[in-house]
């Protein structure tokens, strides 16, 4: 009988703890957005479709799809779908990823013109396979672009290339006008998270960018609402500044499927704009903190208010 009773307790513990957990994934109204349906999104997936491209956007999951896609705003995933790397945060695939596509720099380049875009970001899955990490790649499409189109300004998002020397100078040496490397979490929380990095290379990677290029734009992100704490922010940041980091990205984590980390809490958009007046506080040229927040989410106009202010001598 006790034996039984026992049993019933701990199911049922079990249940109310799966019913909370539930309760606890349901997002806020901050976070609801609508489903794409506009006449230019389905324009501008076909395109991609078309040039044979991947995109972050659609691999990744991305909330803003919508948005973004409306306004023929595009992050262009290269060296393939398939990433060498499971972090725990990640929808994008893993496994053992195809051979490099040498006509995706040129196919990249006439998306580019043929949209007409001001600003461009690509970024890539990791391709720890490869010698350089797909530095060159990244190269190669910077100077495709840059010959269809001169005057569209180039925002790059790599992988933090480990353990492949001279990678991250090679890529700066192509100058984009942003480097972006995403630090993602807090140190405490990289095992769990981002096993496949390390923080501090992390941070010496986007110094190494701006020591080799200083007319660069250096940009990272970090998400939140994984388990971190206010004061462990509050410590990325300071290290982001040691790194000479202009532009800081605060956004909610969303769970992409059941295999991936729980989200642990919703962070309210108050907290956001906390983030964003100590960021701007600490230094920072440009701060986006917000629960939709993502690495390229506005990035053009974003990019425009930093060039602005160097041209003004803020910088």
């Amino acid at each position: 009988m006790m034996e039984n009773q026992v049993k019933g307790q701990v199911k049922n513990e079990v249940e109310a703890q799966e019913l909370n957990a539930k309760e606890h994934q349901k997002k806020p109204d901050w976070l609801r957005v609508k489903a794409p349906t506009s006449k230019a999104f389905n324009e501008t997936r076909e395109l991609v479709r078309e040039k044979g491209l991947h995109t972050v956007c659609e691999e990744a999951a991305c909330p803003n799809i919508g948005e973004c896609w409306q306004k023929k705003h595009v992050t262009v995933m290269i060296l393939g779908d398939t990433c060498t790397r499971a972090c725990a945060f990640c929808n994008v695939k893993t496994g053992r990823p195809l051979p490099i596509n040498e006509k995706e720099p040129q196919e990249l380049a006439k998306l580019v013109a043929e949209t007409g875009v001001k600003h461009v970001v690509i970024t890539s899955v990791d391709r720890d396979d490869l010698p350089d990490g797909g530095a060159s790649q990244f190269v190669k499409c910077i100077e495709e672009i840059r010959k269809l189109s001169p005057s569209t300004t180039i925002e790059i998002l790599t992988p933090d290339f480990r353990n492949k020397k001279g990678s991250i100078e090679m890529v700066a040496r192509a100058f984009p006008d942003v480097y972006n490397h995403n630090i993602e979490t807090v140190p405490a929380l990289y095992a769990k998270i981002r096993p496949g990095a390390r923080y501090y290379h992390s941070l010496r990677l986007l110094e190494i960018a701006k020591e080799t290029n200083p007319l660069c734009f250096t940009k990272s992100g970090i998400m939140v609402g994984l388990g971190e704490t206010k004061e462990q922010i509050l410590q990325v940041m300071d290290d982001m500044r040691c790194a000479g980091v202009d532009f800081i990205t605060i956004g909610q984590y969303l769970q992409p499927t059941k295999k991936h980390a729980n989200v642990e809490r919703f962070v309210t958009p108050e907290e956001f704009d906390y983030y964003k007046r100590v960021a701007y506080s600490r230094g920072f040229l440009m701060v986006a903190s917000s629960p939709l927040t993502r690495s390229s989410y506005h990035a053009d106009d974003d990019f425009a208010i930093m060039r602005a202010k160097r041209e003004r001598g803020e910088v």
